[in-house]
């Protein structure tokens, strides 16, 4: 998924209001200006609001937005692209389907057709159906950036209802003979393996271990990351 233009670089002043932060911009033109951006996020983000540290920022140029600026990425080592994560909670969607559509995914490889926002069990709509003949594959894609352990990627970072909620719908898509799988998209570089955190949502990890007894398969990506693109590049052991 390339950015649809250059990101600028700046440092974090604070997160606040879940959706909010505010930054000082490093990039020119903006160099030394103050802006507010929308952090697309609803998660608590642990350890990824540290006040100074290195952000990107993406600018829209639509009139009508109120805050043109959206919090993307956020450097969190010491190099300067090895400790990349990205932010954006609505950014998976469209790296997952792009790795789908380019068979990067080999597991999810060889279906005709993606639907995308398909209506299903009592609520809700899952994020991509895959299609070939008479076939059908339901895809739920999850973003991640929480890592507690060095190398271990987790979900979720705080108590998620939806998430929960999912994973039963997805169960009974298994349980009535179609493919149902959890994709866990992990914006990180570090990331090298995967973990339901548990503790954080007891609920969802009850959810997910009987999704899996059920037959819904889950898969952990992790991206390559940089200010022009993230792609999927490396499949993670999954523990449930």
């Amino acid at each position: 998924m390339l950015f649809p233009s250059p990101l600028a670089r700046g440092r974090l002043l604070r997160r606040y209001k879940r959706f909010l932060a505010d930054v000082l911009l490093e990039s020119e033109p903006w160099a030394g200006r103050t802006v507010t951006a929308h952090c697309p996020n609803p998660g608590a983000m642990l350890g990824l609001t540290e006040s100074n540290a290195e952000v990107w920022l993406s600018r829209s140029d639509d009139p009508k937005r109120s805050l043109p600026w959206t919090w993307e990425l956020i450097q969190v080592g010491e190099h300067p692209t090895a400790g990349l994560v990205g932010i954006n909670a609505a950014r998976p969607n469209r790296i997952a389907e792009e790795a789908i559509a380019a068979a990067a995914v080999p597991e999810l490889a060889g279906y005709d057709r993606i639907r995308r926002e398909v209506r299903y069990g009592e609520r809700s709509r899952v994020d991509l159906v895959l299609e070939r003949g008479e076939e059908r594959c339901f895809v739920e894609i999850k973003n991640v950036h929480l890592m507690r352990e060095p190398g271990v990627a987790e979900f979720p970072d705080s108590v998620t209802a939806r998430g929960a909620r999912h994973l039963r719908e997805l169960a009974a898509v298994a349980a009535d003979g179609v493919r149902a799988v959890v994709l866990f998209v992990a914006q990180r570089e570090d990331a090298r393996r995967f973990a339901v955190a548990g503790d954080i949502d007891p609920t969802f990890h009850a959810a997910a271990q009987a999704a899996r007894a059920a037959g819904v398969e889950m898969l952990c990506y992790g991206c390559a990351l940089s200010p022009q693109q993230i792609v999927l590049d490396r499949a993670m052991p999954v523990a449930v």
